[in-house]
Order: structure tokens, then C-alpha cells, then sequence
């Protein structure tokens, strides 16, 4: 799963300024849409949070300052039924701790 150009920008930012804020742990949550069973998303949000991650591993923040969640279909942003395509819920949140 490669992340699009302006994803990338986002984690290499947020990977910078953990190292310039007091940034104990970065909290990394993934989440997906309702579309798919909800086993197949827990995993599918477990695989993006894992992602961004290696990302922010990648742009230098030590792997023990990341914490990773995946929440599958869990705390949508848009609230939808089940079985709906709605990109807004497929996400991955960094929160700076």
C-alpha cells in the first residue's frame, strides 16, 4: 500500500515536527469505511497504520515513539450504513502525545 505524493508530504511534516515539538509518542490510528466485512477491516486499518508508520520510521522518528491502532470500521469520520464506500472514513490520524 503506497501512500499518494500528498500523504507522503503529510507524514514527512508530521515526522519533522515531532522532533522540533515535546513529542513523547506518536499515536498512529487506522481506520476504513464500511464497505468489506468488518474482520477484513480491522486488518485493512491495522495495514494502513503500519504503513505510516514505516513511513515515519523512514523519516527518522524511532520506532519506539510510535504507537499503533487499527480500528477497522469503528469511529467513522462520516457517519455512514454498512456496506458504503466513503473515502472521508479511510484514513490514518497521527496524534502527537
Amino acid at each position: 500500500m503506497q501512500p499518494d505524493p500528498r500523504a507522503t508530504q503529510i507524514i514527512a511534516q508530521a515526522a519533522s515536527d515531532s522532533k522540533t515539538q515535546n513529542v513523547t509518542t506518536l499515536e498512529v490510528n487506522g481506520y476504513t469505511d464500511t464497505s468489506g466485512t468488518a474482520t477484513y477491516n480491522m486488518g485493512l486499518s491495522v495495514k494502513r497504520a503500519k504503513a505510516v508508520a514505516a513511513q515515519l520510521v523512514a523519516d527518522g522518528v524511532p520506532a519506539n515513539e510510535i504507537e499503533m491502532h487499527g480500528y477497522g470500521e469503528t469511529h467513522l469520520l462520516v457517519p455512514t450504513g454498512p456496506g458504503v464506500r466513503e473515502p472521508q472514513n479511510r484514513r490514518v490520524e497521527i496524534i502527537f502525545h
